[in-house]
C-alpha cells in the first residue's frame, strides 16, 4: 500500500540515507571494478569472503520463509534462496575457478572480522525479529547489487579486466531486479500492516544492513585480516 504523500516506505529509506548508498557506490572497490582497475588480488579475496556471506544469507532467508504470513510471500523468499544457492553462489565457484581458486579454499575461507560481524548481525535479525526486519537487514545487499549493476553497465564493461564485466552481467542480469522489486513491495507492506514500532525496528535493520554494506566493500578494498 502506497503512503498519502506517495512514497513508500522502502524509498523514504532509500532517502534518508543516500549519502551512505552513494558513499558505497563510489568506493575505490567498485569503481574498481567498473574500470579494471581493481587488482586481481582485491577481487580473489572479496570473492572467498562473499561466498561464506552468501551461506549465511540463505540461512537468514530460510527463517523468513517460516516467518512469512503467506505461502505466496514463503514462495518469493523461497526464490530468492533458489536464486542464491544455485545461481548467486555457483557463479562464485565458476569465478573463483578463474582465478585458481578451487571449491575446496572457497569452503575453507575463514571469515574476516566484517564478514563475521555482518553475518552474525543478519542470522540474529532473522531468529529473534519479524519478518519484516529480516526483509529490511537483507534488503540493502539486493537492492545495492542491483543498483550497482545498472551503474556500471551503463558505463560499459571494463576491455582491460573481461572478468569484471561477467560480475557486472550478472547482477545487472532483469531477474534480478524482479527479486529485489518484489522485496522492496514485501518491505512497504509489512511497514504499513506493523504500525509504528515495528517501522523503527524495520529501520534500525536496513540501517545496519546498510553500514555493513559499506564496510564489506571496504574491508575487500583493505583486505582485512584478523590481528595476529
Amino acid at each position: 500500500m502506497m503512503p498519502k504523500d506517495g512514497i513508500s516506505f522502502s524509498d523514504e529509506l532509500r532517502a534518508k540515507y543516500a549519502e551512505m548508498w552513494e558513499r558505497e557506490q563510489n568506493h575505490p572497490f567498485v569503481v574498481g571494478i567498473g574500470d579494471g582497475s581493481l587488482p586481481v588480488e582485491n577481487f580473489r579475496y572479496y570473492m572467498r569472503q562473499d561466498y561464506i556471506f552468501l551461506v549465511a544469507y540463505c540461512r537468514a532467508l530460510s527463517l523468513a520463509v517460516a516467518k512469512a504470513p503467506t505461502i505466496e510471500d514463503m514462495g518469493w523468499f523461497a526464490r530468492l534462496i533458489h536464486e542464491t544457492l544455485n545461481t548467486e553462489m555457483a557463479l562464485h565457484v565458476s569465478f573463483c575457478a578463474d582465478f585458481e581458486i578451487t571449491e575446496d579454499e572457497l569452503t575453507a575461507t575463514e571469515p574476516s572480522p566484517t564478514t563475521l560481524a555482518y553475518n552474525d548481525h543478519m542470522i540474529q535479525t532473522a531468529y529473534s525479529g519479524s519478518v519484516g526486519e529480516i526483509a529490511a537487514v537483507i534488503l540493502p545487499c539486493a537492492w545495492g547489487y542491483c543498483e550497482i549493476g545498472k551503474m556500471l553497465h551503463s558505463r560499459g564493461a571494463p576491455e582491460s579486466q573481461p572478468l569484471y564485466g561477467r560480475w557486472i552481467e550478472a547482477y545487472n542480469d532483469p531477474e534480478f531486479d524482479v527479486l529485489v522489486d518484489w522485496l522492496r513491495s514485501f518491505v512497504d507492506r509489512m511497514a504499513d500492516e506493523g504500525g509504528p514500532q515495528e517501522r523503527a525496528r524495520m529501520e534500525a535493520a536496513f540501517l545496519a544492513g546498510s553500514r555493513f554494506e559499506y564496510m564489506f566493500w571496504d574491508a575487500a578494498y583493505r583486505l582485512e585480516q584478523w590481528p595476529t
